[in-house]
């Protein structure tokens, strides 16, 4: 399943989005070359997030393997610092691509309802949220992790929890036959949700690369959790009241 857009027009420009998805493109270009190489290998190793060495039992110099023949030496950036360095790197066009694609469905009408400055708090709340439970669960791991998706997950259970019965359009692949779908983002976003958990106890390992599942997990429940607080209920209601004619009018009682 691919969302491709959702029925829930904003009331103001999403600026912080637009901002977040113009940040990591230009990463992607300047930083790490666009995926050439040696840049995007030294960039992983210099921002991306070594649960090893936020926990200290890798130095700065070491050398880690990102794949069977390719290796790169761990940078002296902060260790704490590549939790946040770790959100705007990616590892190639369609890990950049498909974060981008998914922040700006969701996360535009989720900074609609919080306000500029809390969403962009929550961003990265939400990544540190996502970085924090992977690097627990493999806390030795030599393996750098980057990507945008954890912050991005917790944009996504931040939406479920503020618009749980929005209509989202899917593609649906189904061999090389495609269609089309409108779901509530209850189901889509749950089931995506789920599926993230399950894969994580399948994949979790110190020295196993590929997707970090318990990231996009824990991003999700940071996310919903954390919208609680961060959501401005003023902006909400305004929504509300905008796309729901009669929201907050008042209402007759009998005698």
């Amino acid at each position: 399943m691919f969302p491709y857009k959702d029925e829930n027009p904003t009331l103001s420009v999403p600026v912080v989005t637009y901002l977040l998805i113009a940040a990591n493109v230009i990463v992607w270009v300047v930083v790490q070359g666009m995926g050439s190489s040696p840049m995007l290998e030294a960039s992983v190793c210099r921002y991306g997030l070594i649960p090893g060495r936020l926990f200290g039992t890798i130095e700065p110099g070491s050398i880690v393997r990102l794949a069977e023949d390719v290796s790169c030496r761990v940078g002296r950036f902060p260790a704490w610092a590549t939790m946040i360095s770790s959100m705007f790197l990616h590892g190639g066009w369609l890990h950049l691509i498909g974060n981008m694609w998914f922040l700006w469905i969701f996360g535009n009408n989720v900074e609609d309802s919080t306000g500029k400055f809390r969403f962009l708090l929550f961003y990265f709340l939400c990544g540190i949220a996502a970085a924090a439970v992977q690097s627990f669960a493999v806390a030795g791991s030599r393996v750098p992790m980057v990507g945008a998706s954890g912050a991005i997950s917790g944009v996504m259970g931040g939406y479920i929890v503020l618009y749980p019965r929005v209509r989202v359009h899917l593609l649906i692949f189904l061999g090389i036959f495609i269609t089309t779908v409108a779901v509530p983002a209850y189901f889509m976003l749950g089931y995506w949700f789920l599926l993230q958990l399950a894969s994580s106890f399948l994949v979790v390992s110190e020295e196993s690369g590929g997707i970090a599942f318990l990231a996009h997990a824990g991003g999700f429940v940071g996310g919903m959790l954390l919208v609680l607080f961060l959501r401005n209920r003023e902006l909400v209601g305004r929504r509300m009241a905008h796309h729901l004619p009669g929201w907050g009018a008042p209402r007759h009682r009998w005698p």
